[in-house]
């Protein structure tokens, strides 16, 4: 009886763990750049006991253990908004932005210009060019990024003074599980993991990626899940009724 419920509570734990990473999906469905996460349990055979004075032999406990997250990069839909400042990238490749901790990676899109001409995350953080911070000119108008990330922009009321104010580094990883997510939908890489510049991105101006996570999926997932921790409940208890009678039926036999 104790292996069982030893054995249930290791399940139990797995299944709390993976409906934290459902919930978490479902709550961002409408995140910009967010990727889904999935769970990734193993087996683990708990070592069986060292003494050797019992009738039969000990078997390894077979328990559940939290192996691991990984994510789902898969591109999201790609939405039209109109907004020049909004770009999408279709195919590998993240944007670099510049945060108080260093950088950072993202499929965000969503971008504007703040006070000071910096083009930036609406989080306040500045998007890294390929020299540096991408600034813009109060004068600038007809704002035009290229497939490739580059910024043109036509100054003042000249029809023929089209200038370059950047171009966006984008980069991809070999291992894009290693990524450790910060946020919604900006990742950090490991300090031996070097970024690798994409040369020929496909950005989309005036669009953004939308969430990947697949909603009917994760509402069928989580309503599993649930039934699947009621289930291990119930049986638990029962496991424990069971053990309560049996010392009950102990006490009551004569001495």
């Amino acid at each position: 009886m104790e292996n069982a419920i030893l054995i249930g509570l290791s399940r139990q734990t797995a299944l709390q763990r993976e409906l934290e990473v459902v919930a978490n999906n479902i709550a961002n469905i409408n995140t910009t750049g967010f990727k889904a996460d999935g769970a990734v349990f193993g087996e683990y055979l708990q070592n069986k006991a060292s003494a050797e004075t019992f009738h039969a032999p000990d078997r390894r406990l077979s328990l559940v253990q939290d192996r691991m997250s990984w994510h789902d990069m898969s591109q999201g839909t790609v939405q039209q908004t109109g907004n020049p400042l909004d770009i999408a990238i279709d195919g590998d490749g993240m944007l670099v932005v510049q945060t108080t901790a260093g950088e950072r990676y993202t499929r965000n899109g969503a971008l504007q210009i703040n006070n000071l001409g910096e083009l930036v995350t609406l989080s306040g953080d500045k998007v890294v060019g390929e020299n540096g911070t991408i600034i813009l000119q109060q004068t600038d108008r007809d704002i035009v990024v290229t497939k490739d990330g580059t910024i043109k922009v036509r100054e003042g009321q000249s029809l023929n003074s089209d200038s370059t104010r950047g171009k966006m580094r984008v980069v991809r990883f070999a291992d894009m599980q290693r990524l450790r997510k910060e946020g919604a939908s900006s990742y950090s890489a490991p300090a031996d993991m070097t970024p690798q510049i994409v040369n020929t991105p496909n950005i989309i101006q005036g669009s953004i990626e939308k969430s990947n996570v697949r909603s009917v999926i994760e509402m069928a997932r989580m309503i599993e899940v649930s039934r699947a921790y009621t289930e291990v409940a119930t049986m638990l208890a029962q496991q424990n009724d069971l053990r309560k009678n049996s010392l009950q039926q102990l006490a009551e036999v004569p001495a």
